[in-house]
């Protein structure tokens, strides 16, 4: 290769660098995505997708695509798991290492606030060295925790591996969206993300029933709750080590480019994801404090992060709620007093219905679009579920009493978790077609959020239905249902402006 080649691929390498380090652009996000073709003007020792690579994630055949997006819903599916699997536990716990039922409440609130504290660590990682070490270490860890917990003679043990098992459990179920979103095309990606939602939202009403019948049992006990999620974790983890592919464009076209410069010999091929600096300033700065900024900075980040937040929040609130109405109210066994979370399961299959009922559309208006994402198509779903979830809410609570038959609130449960699954899925396809490279962040900011607060109802559960009663306190939180209604309606109409003024969300006209 020449000097003078050799001088202009260095100087095209500094000013790159430069670019990076002033931060997110729109010209550095289309640089990264896959293209084809080199455009008039080019650098031509950029290194980008051929056409029909077949590394391409976007180019895998349908088969293997749903291959990995089984193995991603796995790894979404044992994390979530591991947060509810224990709450039926809270009294043999207490009971145990003697203290109170509400203090004991922390072994599920802590899981939850280390989904709050874990994606600002993953998500970052996983734009910087991909998907596969962003979560599989992590998951890793995950089934470490859970065996210590498993075996924790103490409150304090059982408390610092949970919280530290949420932290790590965090990874998989705030970056397989993202990955998801590597994969399939805008049009096909809603399709995906319903398997997703099912395995996020499935462990947190699975868990309890799970977790009821291993207390139960006088031969298992508390300690199998968490013994059960490690050999869960563990049996996912080999599965992905050996099966899970790396997804992330960045990575993969780094990789490409390094290839590529050991086959020709030419020094000058490049990818800009080589020149991200990782030195511990650019790191804390830039990547760690992305999701924060994202959640203080885009509008879009902070109300769809305060929605989901809302509604997640009460999907944990019913760990503590069905337990009340059922159980204490009613005088059913634990086991049968867990079973109302089918009505809540069911009705996030019944919401799979609807949302795929929108793909049709959506891809008629991707389409017209060019192929490019169309967020706000993404809504009218949500907006169904901003109605659904406040009359599940209001439903259950006035009809919780046992002077009423035990079918008509469990019918209600079916309602809020209908309401919930149309918010919550709509919510992560926005943000996903929004942010698109930066969906890790988006997402994390949303998982930050929306952890905080289902971390802290739980606590105020007891308490708050204790001394208002169920229908009150249910038509509190339904209140706020109702209040929130606007949220999806006002991203309809100036959803695309709020994209246009975005820092992040690339925008093409």
């Amino acid at each position: 290769m020449s000097r003078r080649a050799s001088t202009a691929s260095t100087t095209a390498s500094k000013e790159r660098e430069k670019q990076l380090e002033s931060g997110p652009t729109a010209q550095d996000e289309e640089s990264t995505l896959p293209k084809p073709n080199k455009q008039p003007g080019e650098n031509p020792n950029l290194v980008k997708w051929d056409e029909h690579d077949p590394k391409n994630p976007r180019n895998w055949t349908t088969g293997y695509k749903c291959w990995v997006t089984f193995q991603l819903g796995m790894l979404a599916l044992a994390a979530s798991l591991g947060s509810s699997i224990t709450a039926p536990a809270t009294d043999a716990i207490s009971s145990y290492v003697g203290i109170s039922r509400e203090v004991t409440v922390l072994q599920v609130s802590l899981y939850i606030l280390g989904y709050a504290l874990g994606p600002l660590c993953w998500a970052p990682t996983s734009e910087i060295w991909g998907r596969r070490w962003s979560m599989l270490p992590a998951t890793f860890c995950l089934g470490l925790f859970s065996i210590g917990t498993a075996t924790s003679k103490t409150a304090t043990a059982i408390f610092i591996t949970r919280f530290f098992g949420g932290v790590f459990g965090s990874a998989p179920v705030s970056n397989v969206s993202a990955a998801l979103g590597d994969i399939w095309e805008p049009r096909a990606r809603g399709t995906a993300i319903t398997f997703y939602a099912i395995m996020v939202v499935g462990g947190p009403t699975l868990g309890p029933i799970i977790g009821s019948a291993l207390v139960a049992n006088p031969h298992l006990g508390w300690r199998w709750t968490e013994y059960i999620e490690a050999i869960w974790v563990f049996t996912i983890f080999a599965l992905c080590l050996f099966a899970l592919p790396e997804v992330y464009a960045p990575v993969l076209l780094k990789m490409k480019a390094q290839r590529l410069r050991n086959e020709t010999g030419n020094d000058a091929l490049f990818h800009p994801h080589e020149q991200l600096k990782l030195d511990f300033n650019s790191i804390i700065t830039k990547h760690l404090t992305r999701p924060v900024r994202m959640l203080c900075t885009e509008p879009m980040v902070t109300c769809i992060a305060f929605y989901a937040s809302f509604v997640f929040a009460i999907l944990y609130l019913t760990l503590e709620v069905f337990p009340i109405v059922f159980e204490q109210q009613r005088g059913y066994s634990p086991v049968v007093a867990s079973l109302p979370f089918l009505g809540l399961f069911i009705g996030i299959l019944c919401a799979v219905i609807i949302n795929l009922a929108n793909e049709p559309r959506y891809r008629r208006i991707a389409m017209a679009s060019k192929g490019k994402p169309v967020p706000e198509a993404r809504l009218p779903p949500m907006i169904i579920g901003s109605f659904l979830f406040p009359i599940g809410l209001f439903w259950f609570g006035w009809t919780a009493d046992p002077k009423y038959h035990w079918a008509i609130p469990t019918v209600a449960t079916g309602f809020i978790g209908a309401g919930f699954n149309l918010i919550f899925q709509q919510c992560v396809n926005f943000l996903v077609d929004t942010y698109q490279l930066y969906a890790a962040s988006a997402l994390s900011a949303n998982t930050f959020l929306r952890s905080l607060m289902a971390a802290g109802l739980p606590m105020a559960a007891m308490p708050m239905f204790h001394n208002m009663g169920v229908g009150p306190a249910a038509s509190v939180l339904g209140a706020v249902a109702v209040a929130v209604i606007p949220v999806p309606l006002l991203f309809l109409r100036f959803g695309l402006a709020l994209r246009r003024r975005s820092t992040f969300a690339p925008v093409e006209d």
